[in-house]
């Protein structure tokens, strides 16, 4: 009888001890989940925080590029999440934030982002954008001047004063109204280099292929606009911050003329050989070369 006692009371002892076990590791999976922000117009954007930082230290703010989402930072996210606090966030239209626009510009990601650092709690940030993400981030910087430091664009912002007709423009979108996954696939497949991984090759381009048509053919064509009308340039008129490219040598080539007629600061760093997911396939590079852009924006 004593013995049956003993193991009602080791049995309740474990039970509670599993509880509190449990609990402690419900709470702390918590802190992880990502979180939902409404932007301007109700739009839920989806968004999640690595890290805790310092705070002396800027928050990193990743933006994806067009057709992507937050996962394109899967290596950058845990590096810098050891020093820095970090925040990634998938863009209206993409991955698990809201697609209930109709027109889907790069003010109105600009304002997706604002709603995220707001919500993130972060004063003082610097925005690093890959490839639309860089219109995004200049956007975005326009809307809180007073939370960002600087910006980084990633294989972005080589050369704002880049120009496209209005016929060019639409000489471009036409293949992507008729066929968007085909002709999305013929675009990125030369993006990214043949020594990639094929099974990270082949993601890359079939994930950018399965993108919504409609969201991410009016998000290039507001792009592209921007390009046409010259606001790709001008709004660094606005945002006196220094600028930093991280680009691919197989890139297009940098402007540093043509940039510095608008911007505060302007340097690049570029990785030889580079392709346009180098984040991805070439992540401790990059890693070191946004460490170093930091450096260059702090310094400023």
């Amino acid at each position: 009888m004593a013995i049956l006692e003993r193991l009602v009371c080791l049995g309740a002892f474990l039970a509670c001890f599993s509880l509190i076990f449990l609990f402690c590791g419900f709470a702390e999976a918590r802190t992880n989940w990502p979180g939902i922000v409404p932007s301007k117009d109700g739009t839920p954007i989806s968004y999640e925080v690595y890290g805790e930082g310092v705070p002396e230290r800027p928050v990193l703010v990743f933006v994806h590029g067009w057709s992507g989402d937050a996962r394109y930072w899967r290596f950058s996210a845990e590096y810098f999440a050891k020093n820095y606090k970090v925040v990634l966030l998938d863009l209206a239209g993409h991955g698990h934030s809201g697609s209930g626009r109709s027109d889907y510009t790069m003010k109105s990601f600009g304002e997706d982002i604002l709603a995220v650092v707001q919500a993130a709690g972060a004063e003082k940030t610097i925005l690093i954008g890959h490839s639309m993400g860089g219109s995004a981030i200049a956007e975005a910087a326009r809307l809180m001047p007073d939370r960002v430091v600087g910006l980084v664009g990633v294989d972005a912002l080589e050369n704002v004063e880049f120009h496209f007709s209005p016929e060019q423009k639409e000489q471009m979108l036409a293949p992507f109204r008729q066929d968007f996954p085909e002709t999305c696939r013929n675009l990125v497949g030369p993006m990214v280099s043949p020594d990639t991984d094929p099974q990270l090759r082949e993601w890359i381009i079939e994930d950018m292929a399965a993108a919504p048509p409609a969201v991410v053919l009016s998000s290039l064509e507001n792009m592209l606009s921007q390009y046409v009308t010259g606001e790709a340039a001008t709004i660094f008129k606005e945002i006196p911050l220094p600028v930093v490219a991280i680009k691919g040598s197989l890139a297009w080539p940098t402007n540093y003329e043509g940039n510095l007629r608008y911007m505060r600061s302007f340097d690049d760093i570029v990785l030889e050989e580079g392709d346009h997911f180098f984040m991805l396939n070439r992540p401790e590079e990059f890693n070191k070369a946004l460490e170093q852009a930091i450096d260059i924006i702090l310094n400023k």
